[in-house]
């Protein structure tokens, strides 16, 4: 994912609902949502060229496993990137195909997370959420159970204020006041204005990258925003998970 809007037991009886555009290059092979062969009750888009997922969700099972969610953003810093690095949407995937709690898998890939290219992991279940980062030392949420609320990810770590996180939290914050429907949530995932360059962020790449990195929803050429998405884990039912094919 590369935006990311979740609110964390703000809603009664929905303790998670997370709106998300994945951008990605559009020649990357993807396969969308849908029920993982060799891990059913995985339900999940998939990279077809890492075999990961950017997002996705479980369902309670019969022996009292609950609902659980999975996401990640990429952090943008080009100067430390690193080819050999294993692919972080593996991530997503292996805590969804376990049956840890948010905390513990975090706590099992603690040691190895710096192999990684930088990330930002949400992590849920119905009872705790964790926001974990390969780069947020400094922040103490970082690794730790998030209180109740309204939170923001896109490619800098947690509520960053560049300004499609500032936009689209504000949005999502009024869209859950008023009860909206899903099809709002879409509608604000599906914003291609640009910000003013004096809000751009500087993140290591060209002023006019940043500019079309700015949107809610990227489209240039090659790369761009590919699927929107809506999620919901609710307290006592199924969770949702509906997806919108953009490229």
């Amino acid at each position: 994912m590369c935006l990311i809007v979740f609110a964390w037991q703000v809603v009664p009886a929905v303790p998670l609902i997370a709106a998300a555009n994945r951008d990605e290059y559009y020649q990357r092979a993807t396969a969308p949502a849908a029920a993982w062969p060799e891990h059913p009750q995985i339900y999940a888009g998939r990279d077809l060229q890492a075999g990961g997922s950017w997002m996705g969700i479980t369902q309670p099972t019969e022996d009292g496993q609950p609902a659980r969610f999975a996401a990640i953003t990429n952090i943008r810093a080009p100067a430390e990137h690193k080819d050999d690095a294993p692919s972080r949407g593996q991530l997503v995937a292996d805590y969804l195909a376990s049956s840890m709690t948010p905390r513990e898998y975090v706590e099992s890939i603690r040691a190895t997370a710096h192999e990684y290219n930088g990330f930002n992991l949400v992590l849920a279940d119905r009872d705790s959420l964790i926001w974990y980062s390969n780069k947020g030392d400094n922040d103490p949420r970082n690794g730790q159970p998030l209180q109740p609320g309204v939170y923001g990810l896109s490619n800098a770590l947690l509520d960053a204020p560049w300004p499609k996180v500032l936009k689209t939290k504000a949005q999502f914050a009024s869209l859950l006041c008023l009860g909206a429907p899903d099809d709002a949530f879409f509608e604000m995932l599906s914003d291609t204005a640009q910000a003013p360059d004096l809000r751009l962020p500087e993140t290591g790449v060209s002023l006019d990258l940043e500019r079309v990195l700015s949107a809610v929803r990227i489209e240039s050429p090659s790369y761009g925003t590919r699927t929107s998405t809506v999620v919901k884990l609710y307290a006592d039912a199924h969770a949702t998970l509906q997806e919108m094919l953009v490229h």
